[in-house]
């Protein structure tokens, strides 16, 4: 299912001649996750500010769900439609995590459930304790806040996940369990996730994968690690093994 797309959009900065990009066409479905690779001042972030309605092209035209982003309410598209999971987090560094959470159902316009709980269950989800869940951000670790910067985003249960250099200032470890739950978020409840990266472990998640250079977007060939592929022939096996035993 097409949950974006981009018809012939091209972007230039006010008072300049020279476009970023020109006659851009891409399609982001549900249920994968897209990653974008560039190098820097390629025009990887502002892509993202336009996918998050931050920003409007300057010819063209971005779709969501069939409707043109430039002519929907921006603020409401970013509140109850798309989750935006900034490179500086912007979460509030003097209230808890539970707070930036509820915070974030509060402007989306949430009405009739246990914010606290949902807020509870979002943190858990990846992988916050009940005890963290309470302490303020500046407590708190840079893993510990990315973390919480990705439960903030899917406070309203947006169907499109938007992240700038999500694991950039993470370490191995906290970096691949960041990145198990973008995949899930992918695989296992069909949202579609779009991640701007410098990172090559990032990209072993994706479905796909793109590359922006001198305005030009360009489709990689797709690596999968090898817990991934170990797991794809796991399944191809069983269903090899499934059929021989019908026979």
């Amino acid at each position: 299912m097409s949950t974006l797309t981009l018809q012939n959009v091209s972007y230039k900065y006010e008072g300049t001649k020279k476009a970023i990009f020109n006659d851009v066409n891409l399609l982001f479905e549900a249920g994968k996750v897209y990653t974008i690779v560039g190098k820097s001042g390629a025009g990887k972030t502002t892509l993202l500010s336009l996918l998050s309605g931050l920003d409007i092209a300057t010819s063209g035209q971005i779709e969501y769900g069939g409707e043109n982003l430039a002519a929907m309410n921006r603020n409401r598209y970013r509140a109850q439609k798309a989750g935006i999971i900034f490179q500086g987090l912007n979460l509030l560094k003097g209230a808890t995590a539970i707070d930036n959470i509820i915070l974030s159902m509060n402007i989306s316009g949430m009405t009739g459930i246990d914010k606290k709980a949902r807020a509870l269950e979002l943190l858990k989800k990846v992988g916050i304790s009940p005890e963290k869940a309470n302490r303020k951000i500046l407590k708190l670790s840079g893993g510990e806040q990315q973390r919480i910067g990705i439960a903030r985003a899917l406070a309203h249960d947006p169907v499109l996940i938007v992240a700038d250099e999500p694991t950039g200032n993470l370490d191995k470890d906290t970096e691949a369990k960041v990145l198990k739950i973008f995949e899930s978020l992918a695989h296992d409840e069909s949202k579609c996730v779009i991640i701007v990266t410098h990172s090559k472990n990032v990209t072993t998640i994706a479905d796909e994968i793109w590359s922006l250079d001198k305005g030009i977007f360009r489709q990689l060939p797709v690596h999968r690690n090898r817990d991934q592929e170990s797991g794809a022939r796991g399944q191809e096996q069983k269903k090899t093994s499934s059929n021989k035993k019908r026979r």
